[in-house]
């Protein structure tokens, strides 16, 4: 699959920027919700193997389901019991290694296979997609922490079109009924390219480049600190609090709150 590369080529790109990192930045607290680099690692990692399971002991896949659940600390205290607190570069090269074996074991699969996941079964080529979309959007506060400005590429498709496909979903998990049809997409991807969706409308209309939009899919950035055009009734509520991520409903960061940081 196609997607497995890209989430491979993604998770290394993350790699490659933390690889000689400083050991002290690992215990940082970035602009998402005061997580450390070592929680955002230890989290991509645990639900990298929580994937590679879903192909390999869905018995176990189960059984740490329902263990991450019940834990009275919730999943970031869970995650960070179940690696013993594992942190800094030992635990960056254990990630490394894991995202290789997911990539390949998600490599070898049956795109349309059923998988057992927390939520609604899936398939594979959603969920190592899935996997992408959550490396991309964590490493977001990874980038920002380090000041980084982050050149990205076409594999943000993948992202796009989570974002598009869970248009209906952003409304459905806050009990509420989209206000209209989705609006016209008009996005540019890194390599120049353009991508369209929807049905093309001037009156509800989003312009502007793709990876800003997967910023505000994933909420990584609230709609106001990014360079999209939004037109319409419809397209401005959507932007307000696109969710392409499962789970209850969130709320995206208010304006100004995430951006990359000014090193001195």
């Amino acid at each position: 699959m196609q997607q497995a590369d890209d989430f491979r080529a993604e998770s290394q790109a993350l790699f490659n920027l933390l690889d000689g990192a400083d050991a002290a930045v690992f215990s940082e607290p970035t602009l998402f919700k005061g997580w450390t680099i070592n929680a955002v690692l230890q989290h991509l990692h645990f639900w990298n193997q929580m994937a590679g399971l879903q192909l390999t002991d869905e018995p176990l896949l189960l059984q740490r389901i329902a263990a991450v659940k019940s834990h009275q600390g919730g999943m970031r205290a869970f995650e960070n019991s179940h690696f013993n607190g594992l942190s800094g570069r030992p635990l960056l090269d254990a990630w490394h290694q894991g995202f290789q074996a997911t990539a390949d074991a998600f490599a070898q699969a049956d795109p349309k296979a059923r998988l057992k996941w927390p939520g609604p079964d899936m398939s594979a080529r959603s969920s190592i997609t899935a996997r992408l979309m959550e490396t991309w959007a964590h490493g977001q506060e990874v980038y920002d922490h380090l000041g980084v400005v982050r050149q990205n590429a076409d594999r943000v498709q993948n992202i796009v079109m989570l974002g598009v496909n869970t248009f209906g979903w952003t409304y459905a998990t806050r009990q509420q009924t989209p206000p209209g049809p989705m609006p016209h997409l008009v996005l540019t991807a890194p390599s120049g390219a353009v991508w369209t969706y929807g049905e093309p409308s001037e009156t509800e209309r989003i312009e502007g480049p793709a990876d800003a939009f997967c910023q505000v899919v994933t909420q990584v950035r609230n709609v106001a600190d990014t360079s999209l055009k939004v037109t319409g009734p419809v397209a401005t509520d959507w932007m307000s609090k696109a969710q392409c991520f499962a789970g209850g409903p969130e709320t995206p960061p208010a304006p100004g709150t995430r951006h990359t940081r000014a090193l001195n």
